[in-house]
């Protein structure tokens, strides 16, 4: 998969442009849904990520790019969670987890734009 991240509140994948967090399950890209967690933001500061949200469990590793200075929360639920599904969670800034996903032939993950 080719994902770039040229800066902060921008990603491509597979040449489409994206302005918003992406979720990649299976080699497709969606949109993360947010929703879930913002009940939260007033205890991280800003929305965290939390198993509350629809995350791609398939697999065995998650890569979370926890955005361009690597601020995303991530809750401790979501890595109870993943612990008991036995996935390994890899959190990196997000231009970090893009090289990753790079080198890599099918992989999930969570890109954080911002932050």
């Amino acid at each position: 998969m080719d994902v770039e991240y040229p800066g902060f509140g921008t990603i491509v994948v597979d040449g489409t442009t994206y302005d918003h967090d992406v979720v990649v399950e299976g080699g497709l890209v969606r949109a993360r849904d947010k929703k879930p967690s913002k009940h939260l933001r007033s205890r991280f500061g800003h929305t965290p990520l939390s198993a509350e949200e629809d995350i791609p469990w398939s697999g065995d590793r998650l890569i979370i790019g926890t955005g361009f200075t690597g601020s995303l929360p991530i809750t401790r639920d979501l890595a109870d969670e993943a612990d008991e599904r036995g996935i390994e969670l890899v959190t990196m800034p997000t231009a970090d987890a893009c090289a990753l996903l790079r080198t890599l032939d099918d992989a999930n993950a969570v890109l954080h734009v911002t932050c």
